[in-house]
């Protein structure tokens, strides 16, 4: 069975308005739809960078007791839960680098090296 949502915790957690902290959530696996939608939205094509808010925004399904998860949410996140979900997001979808051990042809001494994903 393919598991299509993967529960996480948030290392620091997302403070509300109201000043409740929500560290719990559901993100979902992306959809090909979620990675070129966002490409059309303004907010991208001004500001490269913006595309990581935009994709998390779609595919956090739950944090917590927040109503609706939007970009606002996501911009209010701290640095290390952005880069904790950014990561995830990246293990879930298949979109880290695979390690494998190589073999020095001169001296036979085995490294590690990073095959980036494809694309990457």
């Amino acid at each position: 069975m393919l598991v299509t949502e993967v529960e996480f915790e948030l290392p620091k957690g997302y403070v509300d308005a109201e000043g409740n902290l929500h560290r719990t959530g559901v993100m979902r696996l992306a959809t090909a739809a979620d990675e070129i939608y966002p490409l059309k939205d303004p907010r991208v094509r001004n500001w490269p960078a913006y595309l990581v808010v935009i994709l998390l925004s779609r595919v956090v399904t739950k944090l917590g007791g927040v109503p609706e998860i939007n970009p606002g949410v996501i911009e209010g996140l701290f640095s290390q839960d952005l880069a904790h979900l950014q990561d995830l997001y990246n293990r879930i979808n298949g979109l880290t680098p695979t390690v494998i051990t190589v073999q020095c042809t001169r001296c036979g001494t085995e490294q590690q090296a990073e095959v980036p994903p494809l694309g990457g």
